[in-house]
C-alpha cells in the first residue's frame, strides 16, 4: 500500500470506510451517509415493512399521522445504542494515521468531539469522556461508533441483552431517511440529513418541517412545546455547528472548499430550516418557554377563581401537576388542570414581586411583541418589572427559545461542483428498479458507487476494501477470543459456538467479523474471514488462505487446514489471500 499514489490511497480508504462506516469516517467522507441510505433502500428487510399489518391503509392518513405511525414502528423495533463495547475502541493516533495525507488533527479538533471539539457546553460541563464511559481508558482512546446497516441494526435482537434491533444516532437517521422513502413514498428530494459533531438528525420538508431525532420525530409545534424531550431534541442544533448536510443531490461540508449540492438547494434548505426554528411570541409560547426554564417559574403564578374569590398557584406547582393529567398550563385546558388541584395548594394573595402569568398573556394579546424588535423587547422588559427574576437574562433565554439560527456550513464560501448523474430514484419504483438504477449509474454518481460497498456487494466490488476493513477495524472479536490461547481450540470453538447463518440474505453480501461475533451468527465464509482477522492479529506474518469450493469455505494457515464450514456465499473470487 505504501507504493500507491495518495489519490488511490484515499480512494481505498473511502471504499473501506463505506464498509466499516464509523462516525469519524462519515465525517471525513460525507458521501457515505447517503450511500448508506441507498444501501438501506435496497435492503429486502425494509421492503417487507410495506406488507406489515401495522401499515395497512395508513397511506390514507395525513403526512404527520403517517410519519408518527412509522416512528412508532421504529420505536417498537429498534432501541438506541451507544455502548462502547459493541464495536470496540481505537486510538486517535491510529485513526489520524489513516487520514493524515488529507486531513489534520487541527481541522478535526474544530468539528469532532473526540479530537477536542467543545461546541455543546452541556457535554463538556459533565466531561465528555466520563459521559461516554471513556474515562477508564487513556485519553487517546476513542470508540469506533460504527453506523449500522439495516441488517446489522435488525440483528441486534440476536445479541445477548437485546430484545429488539438497535442502532446509534447516525444509523437511525439513515434508517429514517430510507424508510420515509420506501414506506411512506416521500421523495428523497424532501429529505436532508444533518450531522453535528455529537449528533445526527434529518429535516423532512413537509408542511412546516419535521425533524427526526434518534427514534423520535419533532414537528415545529413540538420543537416549541417546552418539554424535556423537546429540550433534548433542540440541544444539538442550538449549541453545535452543523458540520455537513447531505441530500440526494449532493452534500456541503464545513471543512471542504467544494460542495456537490447545488447552491439553490442549500439556500432553499437554509431558509426552510431557519423558518422551522423560529416562532412568534404568543401567550402559549411564553408558557412553553417557562415550562423549559425553571429558573423563572417561582416568580410566576396562575390565577383561579374558587367560590367567587381569586386564588393563585405558583407556576412551578402547576407544571408539576401537568405530568399526571392530560391538561396543560399553556393551552385552553388550564382551568381544567387547576380544577384537579386541592384548594390548600392555592394562595389567596401573592407576593408583591410575583408576576401573574394570566395578566402577562393578556398583555401579549393586546400588545404583540416581535422578538426581532429591540423596541418591543424593551417594552416587554418594562412590563416584566420585578425584582424576583433577572429580567435581562430571562429575556435572552426567551428570545433564544423562540429563534434558533442554525450554524450551517457557509455556502457563500464554497465552490459548487456536480455530484454526477442525478439519482433518478423516485417514489413508485420497485426495489428491483431501484437496484438496477444504482448499478446503472455507479460510475457516474458517487453515492451509487459507494452504496455498493456499504451494501457489502462482494460480487460487484473488489475484495481489498472489505478485507482491509476486516483486518483493521474489528477489535471486538479479537478481544473476545483471547481466552482461546490455542488457535486450533479457537477454530473448533467457533465451529460449535456460532450459528451458520448470515445476517445478509443475499449470497453475495458479507458481514464484517465483529458483526459475526456480536450476533453469534455468520455464514461459513464470514466465520472464516472472522477467524482470519483474529489469527492475523495474533501473528501478522502468517500466510492465510480462504478457499471457496463445493459450498464449503476452508481456511488454511501456512498450508495447514484449520477451519472448514458450509457457505452459501458466491463472491467474485474463490480464493482469498490474507
Amino acid at each position: 500500500m505504501n507504493n500507491i499514489s495518495p489519490e488511490k490511497q484515499r480512494e481505498l480508504e473511502k471504499k473501506s470506510s463505506a464498509i466499516s462506516l464509523s462516525d469519524m469516517e462519515m465525517f471525513i467522507f460525507p458521501d457515505l451517509i447517503f450511500s448508506l441510505v441507498l444501501a438501506n433502500i435496497m435492503s429486502p428487510i425494509l421492503w417487507r415493512w410495506r406488507d406489515d399489518p401495522w401499515f395497512t391503509e395508513f397511506n390514507k392518513r395525513g403526512s404527520v399521522a403517517r410519519i408518527n405511525r412509522l416512528k412508532q414502528y421504529i420505536m417498537d423495533h429498534y432501541t438506541f445504542n451507544l455502548d462502547l463495547e459493541t464495536w470496540g475502541l481505537t486510538t486517535q493516533e491510529k485513526e489520524l494515521a489513516r487520514f493524515n495525507s488529507f486531513i489534520d488533527r487541527e481541522t478535526l479538533s474544530k468539528s469532532n468531539a473526540l479530537f477536542g471539539y467543545e461546541g455543546d457546553k452541556y457535554y463538556f460541563d459533565i466531561d465528555i469522556r466520563r459521559h461516554f464511559g471513556l474515562d477508564k481508558y487513556n485519553t487517546n482512546v476513542i470508540p469506533y461508533w460504527k453506523t449500522e446497516t439495516l441488517e446489522a441494526m435488525t440483528a441486534f435482537s440476536k445479541k445477548p441483552g437485546y430484545n429488539t434491533g438497535a442502532g446509534e444516532c447516525v444509523s437511525l437517521a439513515a434508517l429514517y431517511a430510507a424508510a420515509l422513502f420506501v414506506v411512506l413514498d416521500i421523495p428523497l428530494e424532501q429529505i436532508y440529513l444533518m450531522a453535528t459533531p455529537l449528533h445526527s438528525q434529518n429535516f423532512v420538508d413537509l408542511g412546516d418541517g419535521i425533524i427526526t431525532n434518534n427514534r423520535r420525530i419533532v414537528t415545529k409545534n413540538m420543537w416549541f412545546n417546552g418539554t424535556e424531550l423537546s429540550a433534548q431534541a433542540r440541544r444539538a442544533i442550538e449549541h453545535e455547528n452543523i458540520t455537513f448536510v447531505t441530500h440526494c443531490s449532493g452534500w456541503i461540508h464545513t471543512i471542504y472548499d467544494t460542495a456537490t449540492i447545488s447552491k439553490a438547494t442549500i439556500e432553499s434548505f437554509s431558509t426552510k430550516l431557519t423558518n422551522y426554528l423560529a416562532t412568534s411570541l404568543t401567550p402559549e409560547i411564553l408558557g412553553n418557554f417557562l415550562r423549559q426554564y425553571p429558573e423563572a417559574q417561582n416568580c410566576f403564578v396562575v390565577k383561579y377563581i374558587i367560590n367567587g374569590h381569586l386564588h393563585y398557584l405558583p407556576l412551578s406547582r402547576a407544571f408539576a401537576y401537568e405530568r399526571d393529567t392530560p391538561f396543560k398550563v399553556t393551552d385552553n385546558t388550564r382551568q381544567q388542570l387547576l380544577a384537579t388541584i386541592d384548594q390548600e395548594e392555592m394562595h389567596s394573595a401573592i407576593c408583591q414581586q410575583c408576576i401573574v402569568l394570566d395578566d402577562l398573556e393578556s398583555y401579549l394579546r393586546q400588545y404583540p411583541v416581535d422578538i426581532n424588535s429591540e423596541d418591543d423587547i424593551a417594552r416587554l422588559e418594562q412590563r416584566l418589572c420585578s425584582n424576583c427574576i433577572n429580567i435581562k437574562e430571562t429575556l435572552k433565554h426567551l428570545i433564544a427559545f423562540c429563534k434558533t439560527t442554525p450554524r450551517l456550513p457557509k455556502h457563500s464560501e464554497k465552490q459548487f461542483i456536480s455530484q454526477g448523474t442525478p439519482l433518478g430514484i423516485v417514489p413508485g419504483m420497485s426495489r428491483d428498479e431501484i437496484i438496477k438504477r444504482v448499478y446503472a449509474i455507479k460510475d457516474e454518481n458517487e453515492y451509487c458507487k459507494m452504496a455498493l460497498y456499504a451494501w457489502r456487494d462482494l460480487r460487484n466490488t473488489e475484495l481489498e476494501p472489505f478485507i482491509k476493513a476486516a483486518l483493521e477495524r474489528n477489535p471486538v472479536c479479537i478481544e473476545a477470543t483471547q481466552e482461546f490461547v490455542d488457535d486450533t481450540a479457537l477454530c473448533n470453538a467457533i465451529t460449535t459456538k456460532l450459528t451458520n447463518e448470515s445476517i445478509y440474505e443475499e449470497t453475495f453480501r458479507l458481514a464484517q467479523p465483529d458483526e459475526v461475533w456480536n450476533y453469534q451468527s455468520g455464514d461459513g465464509l464470514e466465520q472464516a474471514i472472522m477467524l482470519a482477522t483474529i489469527l492475523k492479529a495474533r501473528n501478522p506474518d502468517s500466510a492465510i488462505e480462504i478457499t471457496i469450493a463445493n459450498n464449503m469455505a476452508t481456511l488454511t494457515r501456512n498450508g495447514e487446514t484449520l477451519f472448514t464450514a458450509k457457505t452459501q456465499k458466491t463472491i467474485s473470487t474463490n480464493l482469498i489471500n490474507l
